[in-house]
């Protein structure tokens, strides 16, 4: 039974901060180029990496001792100790302001914001959101909002007689596999210990999924690197995005734009061409 959820218990998280420095390697540019689907190349100091390589930058570590039963560090640090089970990002904001480089020394700077408690379709909702501000040595680079989402371990509903909408048209349109060793590869890139995403006895099993998920961030990296290949390799000054659905491994999944001129519309979806995250971004 999931503990009982004190709202005020955990609203004292929101205010506290914390620290992070890490060097953006020529190895993890490469690495993470591989995984986004780029010309990997021999990235050299002063080249820019990935728009999204911050997510990848001054991860947490703990020792396997304090860690949870999902693969997360055991709650109650620097995030609050939401007591229910299934956690995921939900979406959030980025503003980009100047690109991170190899050879950078990065600190990234974070803060609780807000812890909100809401009622949906699946049960109880925790939303945790935090602020990072990513600097380098010529600035601030990064300002971002994560909006984390804790749920109830309930079972996944039925699927609905109601016949899903057509699948939005995209201008702009490429198509991947969500192959379990991109799960993987992402994961060991953002030392994310989350066992959704690579072991399918626990995510099937314990958390009733039918398959590994698709990272979030990985949806929101790859949207945002098509957003600036659409606009001449610039970066948009502002993205913002949400999860619709889980993406699962093993299928086709697409990643898609409409461009008005003012913004584009930006969104993953699934084989049946249902959105899973959907975005916008702004120059």
């Amino acid at each position: 039974m999931t503990e009982k959820l004190d709202i005020d218990h955990l609203r004292r998280w929101v205010g506290r901060g914390q620290e992070a420095t890490d060097i953006v390697t020529a190895q993890l540019v490469k690495g993470l180029r591989a995984t986004l689907f780029q010309d990997v190349g021999e990235p050299k100091a002063g080249d820019a990496a990935p728009f999204t390589v911050h997510w990848c930058l001054a991860q947490p570590v703990f020792p396997m001792s304090m860690l949870g039963p999902d693969g997360h560090p055991t709650r109650g640090g620097f995030l609050p100790p939401v007591p229910l089970p299934r956690r995921m990002w939900a979406g959030g904001e980025i503003e980009f302001l100047q690109p991170l480089r190899v050879g950078d020394e990065s600190t990234r700077t974070s803060r609780i914001a807000d812890v909100q408690v809401k009622s949906g379709s699946t049960g109880t909702l925790c939303f945790v959101s935090v602020e990072h501000s990513i600097s380098s040595p010529r600035g601030t680079a990064i300002r971002e909002r994560q909006d984390i989402v804790y749920r109830e371990m309930t079972s996944n509903a039925p699927a609905s007689a109601k016949a899903p909408p057509p699948p939005p048209q995209a201008q702009h349109r490429e198509t991947h596999v969500s192959d379990p060793v991109l799960l993987f590869r992402y994961s060991a890139l953002t030392f994310n210990g989350h066992r959704i995403h690579y072991d399918r006895d626990y995510v099937t099993e314990v958390e009733g999924y039918p398959g590994l998920i698709f990272h979030g961030p990985l949806q929101a990296a790859l949207i945002i690197e098509m957003a600036a290949r659409l606009r001449g390799g610039k970066a948009p000054k502002k993205f913002s995005y949400r999860g619709l659905q889980p993406l699962f491994e093993g299928t086709e999944f697409s990643v898609n734009a409409n461009d008005s001129g003012e913004s584009m519309e930006l969104w993953t979806a699934n084989a049946e061409g249902q959105p899973t995250m959907k975005g916008t971004a702004v120059w």
